[in-house]
C-alpha cells in the first residue's frame, strides 16, 4: 500500500491530501507528478524515521526528475539519511552532488561544514594537528559560503568563524 494511504494522524492526511490536489492541478508531464509522488512519500518515510523506505522513494524520483532544482532536494535529502546513519562520506558525496545542481543551497553547505568540523575535532583528539587544522579549514570554507547565502542563519557557525579567526573579515560577521 502506498505511504500516502496509509498516514494515521490529521496532519499527513491533510498534506496529503493538499498536495494530491496541486499534483493534479500542476501544468506538468506525468512523470514529474509521478518523481514528485515518490519525492513526498520519502519525505513522509524520513519524518517517521524509516530510512530505507525513503531511499527507496527518493531513488525512484531520482530517476524519474529531470528538473536539475527539484533533483537537488532529492539528493540532500538523501545525504540527510546517510548523514543521520553516520554514513559521512555518502553524505558529502550527495551533498556535493546536490550542490553542483544548485549552488544556492545553504543548508547542503552547512551540513558539509558540519561533517569537516566533526571530522576535524576527531583528528584533533587524535593527536593530527595538521589534519584537523585542513579540515577546519574546509569546514570555515563551506560555512562562509552558507552564510553568505542565509546571513541571518548558521549563528553557531557564525561565532565559530569569529572566535577561531577564519571570518576573513567578510560583510556577514
Amino acid at each position: 500500500m502506498p505511504r500516502t494511504q496509509r498516514n494515521d494522524n490529521f496532519i499527513d492526511k491533510s498534506f496529503t491530501v493538499m498536495a494530491d490536489i496541486i499534483l493534479k492541478m500542476l501544468p506538468t508531464n506525468k512523470k514529474a507528478k509521478e518523481a514528485f509522488a515518490y519525492y513526498r512519500d520519502g519525505m513522509s518515510a524520513q519524518a517517521d524515521g524509516e530510512y530505507a523506505e525513503a531511499l527507496e522513494n527518493y531513488n525512484e524520483a531520482l530517476e524519474l526528475e529531470e528538473d536539475p532544482y527539484d533533483r537537488s532536494y532529492i539528493l540532500y535529502n538523501i545525504g540527510l539519511i546517510h548523514w543521520c546513519n553516520g554514513e559521512y562520506e555518502e553524505a558529502l558525496d550527495y551533498y556535493h552532488q546536490a550542490i553542483e545542481l544548485n549552488p544556492r543551497l545553504p543548508q547542503a553547505l552547512n551540513n558539509i561544514a558540519v561533517i569537516y568540523h566533526l571530522q576535524g575535532e576527531k583528528a584533533k583528539e587524535a593527536g593530527d594537528t595538521k589534519a584537523s587544522e585542513e579540515l577546519f579549514d574546509k569546514a570555515a570554507d563551506y560555512w562562509r559560503q552558507a552564510i553568505n547565502l542565509a546571513p541571518n542563519n548558521y549563528i553557531e557557525a557564525q561565532n565559530w568563524l569569529k572566535t577561531t579567526g577564519r571570518s576573513q573579515a567578510n560583510a556577514f560577521l
